[in-house]
Formats: structure tokens, sequence, C-alpha cells
């Protein structure tokens, strides 16, 4: 339940065989309130587009939602008109950092496979059985993931199984989309960090901290497409920072220990996006001196006191949201 609210995955295409349903929207209008609050509680909590300027300088950031969707054609409308003015546009990964990856994948399985203890030898048996039941709903052999590592499991697992398709297809999501608008304008895509950041992040964590990040997965797994109809939602309406907080509801209301939940979401924000954020900062305003550019990143690292909007707010920029 964790990690999707991070990717922010549904697919408007894919769900057509889907049955999900708005979890947000079903909750009593109290818990909506109180949840909607919390986020607003963060700097920026609302918002996909925004201003960043500071003097004759200007950048442009896009909180992105890293899925096929129908519904990003308008955002890729605006942004295309950015990119008109554009000196470059700055990703998470770009094109040749997807090349690298996929290439890394195919011909270094120990990135992703572990050569040590399988998943049957790291967990209960009760948690094997309940993992290998989420697994074949999303149609994957037990045997190949028992010899994956627990954090990329619990990837695969918090992404809607009707997500699978679309993903095959290799259809992409907003980044993906600014990425060929930028490169059909002869726009530069410059990425803001290595290929194997994601390899490295996750070898930053402990086993146990892997393990509960699966465990959370596995619990979270029957909700997977209701969460991600939800998500996207809640995304094109603007209330990115909204579906984090329901990502904590719904891991208390599913019955994970309210700490261990605590835990799990500041490790995340701290791991995947604030530590993110930071190193990213340089590179963006460094970037914005040579003449304007275009950010898309994550919706989720704009939002939040160490969000990038707000870190370039601290720094002298004035900010300004472009959607309405």
């Amino acid at each position: 339940m964790l990690a999707p609210a991070l990717s922010l995955c549904l697919a408007l295409p894919a769900w057509a065989e889907c049955r999900g349903k708005n979890i947000f929207d079903a909750l009593p209008a109290a818990e909506q309130e109180a949840l909607t609050a919390e986020a607003d509680s963060a700097p920026f909590s609302r918002g996909l587009l925004f201003s960043a300027t500071k003097g004759e300088e200007k950048i442009t950031l896009a909180g992105t939602y890293h899925l096929p969707d129908p519904r990003h054609d308008k955002l890729v409308g605006t942004l295309s008109k950015a990119l008109d003015d554009a000196s470059q546009l700055l990703v998470e990964a770009g094109p040749d950092e997807q090349g690298k990856l996929e290439h890394a994948i195919k011909t270094d399985p120990t990135l992703m496979f572990s050569t040590g203890k399988t998943l049957p030898q790291m967990m209960s048996e009760q948690d094997w059985n309940m993992t290998k039941a989420a697994l074949a709903a999303h149609g994957m052999p037990a045997f190949l993931a028992a010899k994956m590592r627990p954090a990329f499991v619990a990837m695969t697992l918090s992404l809607p199984p009707c997500a699978t398709a679309e993903l095959a297809k290799g259809q992409g999501g907003l980044d993906l989309q600014v990425m060929t608008a930028a490169e059909a304008d002869g726009v530069p895509v410059e990425a803001l960090e290595p290929w194997d950041t994601v390899f490295k992040l996750f070898n930053g964590i402990t086993e146990a901290e892997a393990l509960e990040m699966l465990r959370a997965a596995v619990i979270g797994a029957p909700l997977a497409d209701d969460m991600g109809v939800t998500m996207g939602d809640l995304y094109f309406r603007g209330e990115p920072r909204l579906i984090w907080e329901l990502a904590r509801y719904q891991a208390v209301a599913a019955g994970m220990d309210a700490d261990e939940v605590e835990r799990q979401m500041k490790l995340s924000e701290d791991l995947l996006m604030v530590a993110r954020n930071q190193n990213w900062l340089p590179e963006i305003e460094a970037a914005a001196e040579d003449g304007p550019v275009v950010v898309a990143v994550g919706a989720l690292h704009l939002s939040g006191e160490e969000g990038l909007l707000r870190l370039l707010e601290k720094d002298g920029w004035t900010i300004k949201r472009l959607d309405s």
C-alpha cells in the first residue's frame, strides 16, 4: 500500500477490465475531511504544475504519474508549450538511463535476485503462503519471486494487476509523454540521477525493513485495483498529497500495526523522496542558470516541508501554481 503511493500508479486503458472503486470517496465525510486536512497541512499539497522564478531564471515543475492514462493529455499540452522556451527537460531517468537499466537487469541478475536466502527461508510459513496467493493474482510464479529481493517483490505487488498489460506494451505515463514531446522539439532530456539509483536505495535498507515493506504490500494486495483507481482520481483532481495520507490510513485499516506503518512511512519518505529531492535541488538550480527548464518528476516529490517546491522557496524562488 505504501509503494504505489510513491509511484502514483493507475492506467485508464488498463482499467477497462478492472472493477476497482474509489476508496476515498466511499469513506465517511468526517474521515475524508480529516485526511484532507492532514494532507493540506503540508506545503504545496495541491497542484500538479508550478512555476518557480528567481530574477530572470525560470523553472516549470510538473508532478508526474508514471503509468499511461488519457487524462494526461491536458498536462502534456501545457507542458509542450513550456518546452517551446526550455533549454532542457530534467526527469528522474532519461532514455539513456532507462536503456542502461534494462541492459543491467538483463545482464546482472543479482540486481533484483538474491544469491543468499530465499523468501520462504526469510518469512514465516504463513507470510509466505499469503505472499504466494498475492503473487498468483499478479500472474507472477512463486518460484521466481522466491529468489527476488523482498523490496522488488513488494513493488510488484503494489501495482494493480490489471495494469500489467499496459506496462508490457511499453506504454508510459506523463514522464514518457513529456520526454517524447521534448525529443520531437529538439529539447535535450537530462536525468537528475544515475540509472542505478533505485538499487542503491534498496541496498541501503536492512533485510528486516525490506521484509516489512513486503508484508505491507501483501496485506494491501487485495485492494490494489481499488487503490489504483483511487490514486488516479485523486491525482487528476490535483490532490497528490492526499494519496500519501490515504495510504497511511489504509495500511492501518488493513490490519498493520500503527507504529510499523509510521516507521515505513518515515523510511519511505526519507529514502525515496527527501534524500533525492536534496540531491536534485542543486542540479535543477544549476540547469536554470542556462535558461528556462522544465522539471518532470513524481508528484509526491513536489509537496511537503522537504519537497522540491518548499526547498526552492527557501532558496529564494517565487512559487506559483499553474493548474487550477
